[in-house]
C-alpha cells in the first residue's frame, strides 16, 4: 500500500539528483516501516505472553537483562545509522559542487519576487529560462530578508541569506515547466512569491540567448539584446567607483592586490591563514575590508557599505572571474 502511494503521488523525478535524494529516502522510509513493525509486534507479543497475572508481586521474576542481545542491537541500530550517513555524505557532495562547465545565472530574491540574472545581461522576473542536460549553478543573495529557493521536481533547496552568497546547482533531464517556491516565511505574501523553471532543449536555448524571440518569449525581453551583461556592467564600476586606483588586472601589485587570476584561487592573509576566494570573499573584502587583509598589504581600503547594490556587487564579482590568467 505504501509502495502505491509513494508511485502513485511522487513528483517527477526531473534532474540528475533527484533519483538520489529519492533513493536515500526510500531506504530510510522503508528501514523506518520495517522497524516500526517489529517494534509494535514486539510489543505486542510481550503484552500477550508476560501480561501480569493473578499471583502475588513477589513471585515476580527477577530480570537482569541480556548483555549479548543489548550489544547486538545497539551494534546494528550503529550500523545502520552509519550507513545512512555515508550515503547522505556522499549526496551531499554532489549537491555542494557544480561541475566546471556549469552554466551561471546570478540570482537575487527580494519580498516578494525572484530575478534572474544572465552573462549576457538578460533579466527575467519569476521565470528561470535553463537548457536539459548542462549543470547549471545558481549564485544567490537576497536584498532584504532571509529566503529558500526550492525546486521539488529537481530535489533542490538552499537558504538565500542577506549580505552574504549561496550557491546550488542542478541539471534538468525533462522539458517543460518546473514551480519554484520559496520554503522560507519571508512575510506576508510568503505564500505568493512564486516562480518557474522552463526547460528548453539546448538548441532551442541558444537561440533564445541570441535572438531572445523563442516563440511567446520574445515578449518577455524584448530589450535583452540592448542590455549590458554583468561583466561589462562590473568593468564601469571598477573604473567608476576607483577600484583601479589601487588595484591591477595585469598581474601588476599596486597599493592593494591584483584580480588577475585570483578568482577560485587561494591568498594568504596577513596572520598566516589561507583563505579562498569566492564571491563571499569578494563581497567581504568590499564590505568590510579590514576583516581579512592580504599579507604584504596594509589595511588602508575604505569600506564601501551602503555605497554599491546587491546588482552591482554581483557585477564587480562577474568581471572579477573573467580576469581568468593566472596570478603573476
Amino acid at each position: 500500500m505504501i509502495g502505491f502511494l509513494l508511485i502513485t503521488f511522487r513528483l517527477p523525478q526531473a534532474s540528475t539528483m533527484a533519483s538520489m535524494v529519492d533513493n536515500l529516502f526510500d531506504f530510510i522510509l522503508w528501514t523506518s516501516v520495517i522497524s516500526f513493525v517489529g517494534i509494535v509486534f514486539g510489543k505486542l507479543l510481550f503484552l500477550v505472553r508476560f501480561r501480569r497475572k493473578k499471583v502475588p508481586e513477589s513471585k515476580t521474576a527477577y530480570i537482569t537483562g541480556h548483555t549479548a542481545m543489548e550489544m547486538s542491537v545497539a551494534g546494528i541500530l550503529l550500523v545502520w545509522v552509519m550507513v545512512i550517513f555515508y550515503f547522505g555524505w556522499v549526496d551531499y557532495k554532489k549537491l555542494r559542487v557544480a561541475p566546471a562547465n556549469s552554466l551561471e545565472i546570478n540570482v537575487i530574491a527580494k519580498q516578494w519576487l525572484w530575478e534572474f540574472q544572465y552573462s549576457d545581461g538578460r533579466r527575467l522576473t519569476n521565470e528561470l529560462v535553463v537548457p536539459k542536460g548542462r549543470p547549471v549553478k545558481l549564485i544567490m543573495t537576497s536584498q532584504d530578508v532571509l529566503h529558500s529557493f526550492f525546486v521539488p521536481n529537481f530535489r533542490v533547496k538552499q537558504d538565500i541569506i542577506p549580505n552574504t552568497y549561496t550557491s546550488l546547482w542542478f541539471e534538468a533531464t525533462q522539458l517543460g515547466e518546473h514551480p519554484i517556491y520559496c520554503a522560507e516565511y519571508c512575510g506576508a505574501a510568503h505564500s505568493g512569491m512564486l516562480a518557474k523553471v522552463k526547460v528548453l532543449e539546448p538548441d532551442d536555448f541558444e537561440a533564445w540567448q541570441v535572438e531572445g524571440s523563442l516563440g511567446p518569449m520574445a515578449a518577455l525581453d524584448a530589450t535583452a539584446n540592448a542590455k549590458v551583461s554583468p561583466a561589462e556592467m562590473g568593468k564601469t564600476l571598477f573604473s567608476t567607483k576607483g577600484c583601479n586606483a589601487c588595484h591591477s588586472v595585469d598581474g601588476k601589485t599596486g597599493v592593494g592586490p591584483t584580480f588577475m587570476g585570483v578568482f577560485g584561487h587561494q591568498v594568504e592573509l596577513q596572520d598566516g591563514k589561507k583563505v579562498a576566494v569566492d564571491e563571499n570573499y569578494v563581497r567581504e573584502s568590499v564590505m568590510d575590508p579590514q576583516a581579512k587583509v592580504v599579507k604584504g598589504f596594509q589595511p588602508i581600503m575604505p569600506t564601501f557599505k551602503g555605497q554599491i547594490t546587491d546588482e552591482e556587487m554581483s557585477a564587480l564579482i562577474a568581471y572579477i572571474k573573467t580576469l581568468k590568467e593566472a596570478v603573476q
